[in-house]
């Protein structure tokens, strides 16, 4: 019974030191480009947060929520990538998969000339008063 109640302990009585650390937050942009060759001049973010959401979308969005569970998944690629630039599998694979659904996002809204994907992560983080962006990892250029 009582390895019984220390399991079920953690679960009512949850503790809020689940962060080993504390790092800057990435941000997803990417850019479509007409040719392989062309650099990229406008970056746009991938999936932005809203703003505010309205009371009933908070209440609806706590019990059913695939998209925010999918950018989720997609966050934590862009933390292996960044935690894992020494294994190129991982980061390989995380590449992948932000690519994947970057492009199944786009593939709707796609102009005939706009032919490559590419995407950069940027980490956001506060110094002072001020926030601080670097630009920490560009994508390949894959075609769509």
């Amino acid at each position: 019974m009582l390895h019984t109640l220390k399991l079920l302990l953690p679960a009512l009585l949850p503790s809020w030191n689940f962060f080993d650390v504390i790092a800057p937050s990435p941000r997803i942009q990417f850019a479509l480009l007409n040719t392989k060759n062309e650099t990229p001049q406008q970056w746009q973010t991938f999936r932005p947060r809203p703003d505010n959401i309205t009371f009933k979308q908070m209440l609806t969005r706590m019990l059913w929520n695939p998209r925010w569970n999918e950018s989720l998944f997609v966050m934590s690629c862009a933390e292996r990538i960044i935690a894992q630039h020494t294994q190129p599998l991982v980061r390989q694979h995380s590449e992948d998969e932000i690519l994947k659904r970057i492009s199944q996002e786009l593939s709707v809204t796609l102009s005939p000339e706009e032919n490559y994907l590419q995407f950069r992560l940027e980490l956001v983080q506060r110094q002072g008063e001020k926030l601080r962006h670097d630009i920490v990892f560009h994508s390949r250029i894959q075609a769509l």
